[in-house]
Order: structure tokens, then sequence, then C-alpha cells
């Protein structure tokens, strides 16, 4: 058998004098006012009084949206140029834009490159769907922009026109599925050697004509 005892007024009355106040209670919070209890004992008057404090703000009020600053905060740690961020921003004109394809570097494996179906903007979640086919199989896949495992995005072709559409899913269908995108890969890479064998060129030539030829009179 268990039995219980229930501790008197003065010894709950010490205990709780011996428990100190929360500091942030009594930093932080003034009393308003303080109440006073009038005392009936006429022969030993008594008198008590207890302070009153305002309620606590509203977390509401004081962080109105919490979500959108931690957003914020997550995109500046992981996007620390802003180039991914004005990559894909609806203010800048030469943001990528559905119908665009892109070519997506990953630490995971090979570069991936696929027309792009939608962008899917949620803040530090924002997302993109990019389709290609493999062995004439479409294939799909969802990249996140901030993602730390994704080294680089880059445009590879542009849609002639914009798009009328935010999500391009109709595109799945044979009769306007792009298929492979290869072709347009491998375009974009001719051009890219071009123009660095072409500067590369220009910084020879300025090198030989330093070295005591015509261009060094």
């Amino acid at each position: 058998m268990a039995t219980e005892t229930t501790p008197s007024a003065t010894e709950t009355a010490a205990a709780a004098s011996s428990i100190p106040p929360p500091i942030s209670t009594l930093a932080a919070r003034k009393p308003t006012k303080f109440h006073v209890i009038p005392s009936r004992n006429l022969v030993k008057p008594i008198r008590t009084a207890f302070a009153v404090y305002a309620p606590p703000p509203s977390a509401r009020a004081v962080h109105p949206e919490p979500l959108v600053s931690y957003h914020a905060q997550q995109i500046r740690r992981l996007d620390r140029s802003g180039a991914r961020t004005n990559l894909f921003s609806k203010k800048n004109p030469d943001a990528a834009k559905p119908g665009d394809v892109l070519q997506v570097t990953t630490n995971r494996g090979e570069p991936f490159a696929g027309v792009c179906l939608s962008i899917k903007r949620a803040g530090v979640d924002t997302a993109i769907l990019l389709r290609n086919h493999l062995t004439k199989v479409g294939v799909e896949m969802w990249y996140k922009i901030y993602s730390p495992s994704v080294l680089g995005i880059e445009i590879i072709w542009r849609r002639p026109k914009r798009a009328r559409r935010a999500r391009l899913y109709y595109m799945r269908k044979p009769r306007h599925d792009m298929g492979n995108v290869e072709h347009l890969v491998e375009a974009w890479r001719r051009s890219r050697n071009v123009f660095s064998s072409n500067k590369g060129r220009g910084a020879q030539g300025k090198g030989k004509g330093g070295k005591g030829g015509k261009g060094s009179k």
C-alpha cells in the first residue's frame, strides 16, 4: 500500500520562494501596475498586492512570415553569388523559361540535359523538371536548383517563342515531344569550342608579336 502526503501551505510557500523566477521574465517584461487587496482584519491589517503584467506579444505579430525569412536565409547561404536565383527569376528577361533546353551538372554522374517542362518556385525548394529520351525511352528528372549536389545549370537552347503555359506537360505526347536533345547539346559544345579556340589563338598571336616580330616595333 502506498501513502501520499500533502505539503502544508507554509512548506509550499517556502518552496516557491526558494525557486528563482526566470531571468527573461524579469529582464524583458515589467509589471504595468500593482493590484492591491485591502485587508479585512482591523486588528492586524495585512497589506497584500500582486503585479499585473501585460500579455506577451503575439508571435505572428513579431514574425509575420517566418517561413519566407527562413527560405531567404537558406538561399543566401546556398547561393552566395545569386547566380541561380537570377537564372530563374521572373524579373530577369534572360532567365530560363519552360520550353528551353537546360543541362544540369551534378557530383553524382554525367550531366543530364533535357527540355524544361515546368519550374516549381517554392523558395529554397525551387525545382525544375527536365525531359529527354534515353535509348528511345522518355526520361524525366526533377532537380532542386539550390541543392548542394548540383554543380551547375546551363542553358543549351532557347525556345524561339515563349510558351503560353507555365507547365508544358503536353510535350509528353508523341505529337509534341521533342525527343532526344543530344544534337542540341553537341551544337552547343561545338560553339563553345569555337569561341574558346579563337580566344586561345588571339592570345598566341599577341605573344608572338611581342617576341621581336612586326608587333614589337
